[in-house]
């Protein structure tokens, strides 16, 4: 899949998502926690220090939802907030319990977003600097990542594979725990071999000394 295709995928997917949650309105002012927050003007915070807020001390799943179009589009627009703290809130406001077209609008915009980083090489979207700030905040939606690391085994291509050989280059297996599902995934016979073939590819290219490195970091 050509790059114009992948951003016109993530477009189409934002798209969705401002026409799931459209019938949220945007309020100017949030209630907040009667114990610790006082109503909140939204004009007046900028958009990290309310992410943080949303959801918590300010404003009810509704203002959350109302909110998720412009948080997903800075997102990938801007490196103001942080993924944890945004996909954070779905698993908060029990997303999957939300109506159908609302869960599939953020689905559509996690896969896209995913095929956009692994497409890519390097891959700084936004607040995601690549695969790996992707799958620690896709962790924190209450889903877990199996799905994501399943679509990049149908990933090919150059940029793929060095997305690949960068996540295992800088992963710390040491701090991981060994039946974890990442671990599991990357030490994998098939990890391996994807490795090996890319080297093999791009034996005179000068990231082939990347590929093999990561090769020998998950065959130890």
């Amino acid at each position: 899949m050509q790059d114009e295709e992948v951003h016109e995928d993530l477009a189409a997917a934002l798209e969705r998502v401002d026409h799931a949650f459209a019938s949220y309105p945007r309020r100017a002012v949030l209630d907040g926690c009667p114990h610790c927050s006082s109503r909140t003007e939204v004009h007046e915070h900028d958009l990290f220090s309310l992410s943080i807020r949303l959801g918590n001390t300010v404003g009810d799943r509704d203002d959350v939802k109302s909110l998720l179009p412009v948080l997903f589009r800075s997102l990938v627009g801007s490196d103001d907030l942080d993924p944890g703290i945004v996909l954070g809130k779905l698993a908060q406001e029990e997303w999957r319990t939300w109506p159908l077209e609302e869960q599939q609008a953020v689905d559509q915009y996690l896969d896209a977003l995913w095929l956009a980083l692994v497409s890519d090489f390097p891959s700084q979207l936004g607040a995601f600097a690549g695969a790996a700030d992707f799958l620690d905040a896709a962790a924190r939606t209450g889903d877990g990542i199996e799905r994501f690391l399943t679509a990049w085994d149908t990933t090919g291509g150059v940029e793929a594979d060095r997305q690949l050989a960068l996540l295992v280059n800088d992963f710390d297996f040491r701090a991981r725990r060994r039946g974890e599902v990442l671990v599991a995934w990357l030490c994998r016979e098939s990890t391996r071999d994807r490795l090996m073939a890319a080297y093999e590819r791009d034996c005179d290219c000068s990231w082939a000394g990347e590929l093999a490195e990561a090769h020998d970091r998950v065959s130890g």
